[in-house]
């Protein structure tokens, strides 16, 4: 095997860390010694050790003189964690390939540089491409500190959400609303607004087995969540937020002591200021928020410029009806120039469905 096999590996391992790390990276690490793997790992879980300590931790013999592959650029400051850099000096790894290079103004480059003073060999880029993307939520929300946002829904060939009665369930098939829970299952926070609550009244949790239920997050701008919505039912179990402009103190009483958190924003545009949500969202370490809203609440979050990605799943159905939802409604742009352009867009096959997902490209004016 070369440097981009072991990488592969290690990029591999790094996956399964996947929806348990936030809002830490996903990182995996291979130990190589004398053409052979003598020790692996990852990281598990956010707070817990980090790759290479696990995979110099699982060494069947002295990794001294050996060469470690990690997916991202080890870390030299003290977390949850003491420095990994300081552990590779220790083991007498005597060369390291990197991937990714991290952004963390803590790091970025630091790791490295320490690594090469003391005489280790590092070579940088193996995989580069691959191992920034596992990593795009981890990087936008280090760089911004805000939450990486994806826009997320499923409609029909002819772009309708919903029947013109308002039916919705299902349209796609099973293949594609079990890739929905594995979304959920890695997104730190789920998004919608009022008007899904009280029309589908969801419960906005992970069904996917041994998933992780995201933080739910409810944009009702004059409080109009219903006490008996399983959301609020269920706020005391799991984490529930509802992000309002109503400043009535007994109001918002009666819902945090259903157990949800009422996070009370400025108004714009006639609806919260969804800028203002993302910053306190990132500052309670909500790193990632899977946008499940209708049409109002997705034109608003794009014309906040808070959104980084769109997922939409597309189902070999026509519904019709003039009158039926589509996913972004709103003001909508007045030209096809003023379009919101998405870019770097790829395809998945998920049975009869097919996922397109891209990222959303905003002008230098509006993006975050």
């Amino acid at each position: 095997m070369n440097d981009t096999e072991y990488m592969r590996l290690a990029l591999e391992l790094a996956k399964k860390g996947c929806g348990w790390t936030s809002p830490n990276p996903m990182v995996g690490a291979v130990i190589v010694k004398d053409g052979q793997i003598i020790g692996q790992g990852w990281h598990e879980r956010y707070g817990q050790p980090h790759a290479e300590r696990n995979a110099l931790a699982s060494c069947a013999v002295d990794p001294e003189g050996a060469t470690m592959y990690v997916t991202l650029e080890p870390c030299c400051h003290f977390g949850k964690q003491p420095p990994c850099v300081n552990a590779i000096l220790e083991a007498g790894i005597s060369r390291v390939v990197v991937g990714s290079a991290d952004p963390n103004p803590l790091v970025s480059g630091k790791g490295i540089a320490a690594l090469r003073v003391q005489g280790v060999a590092v070579t940088e880029g193996v995989l580069r491409e691959e191992c920034d993307a596992l990593n795009r939520i981890f990087f936008h929300f280090i760089t911004t500190k805000r939450p990486f946002v994806s826009m997320k829904y499923a409609m029909t060939m002819d772009g309708k959400i919903a029947t013109v009665t308002g039916a919705s369930k299902w349209i796609t098939r099973e293949a594609a609303r079990a890739d929905v829970q594995q979304q959920r299952h890695r997104f730190s926070g789920i998004m919608v607004g009022v008007g899904t609550i009280l029309a589908d009244d969801p419960l906005l949790t992970c069904h996917m087995e041994n998933g992780k239920n995201p933080v739910r997050i409810v944009c009702d701008t004059r409080l109009r969540t219903p006490l008996q919505a399983q959301v609020v039912a269920t706020a005391k179990q799991i984490p529930t937020i509802l992000a309002t402009c109503c400043a009535d103190p007994k109001r918002q009483a009666i819902y945090r002591q259903a157990g949800c958190r009422v996070i009370c924003l400025d108004k714009r545009n006639g609806h919260i200021d969804l800028v203002q949500l993302m910053e306190k969202l990132g500052q309670e370490q909500i790193d990632s928020i899977l946008l499940e809203g209708g049409g109002t609440l997705n034109w608003a979050a794009l014309e906040s410029g808070v959104v980084q990605q769109v997922q939409a799943y597309i189902a070999p159905k026509l519904f019709g009806g003039q009158e039926a939802k589509t996913p972004v409604e709103g003001a909508g742009v007045p030209v096809p120039s003023a379009a919101f352009r998405l870019k770097n867009s790829s395809l998945t096959h998920l049975g009869e469905d097919i996922l397109i997902e891209s990222e959303v490209e905003y002008p230098c004016s509006l993006e975050l």
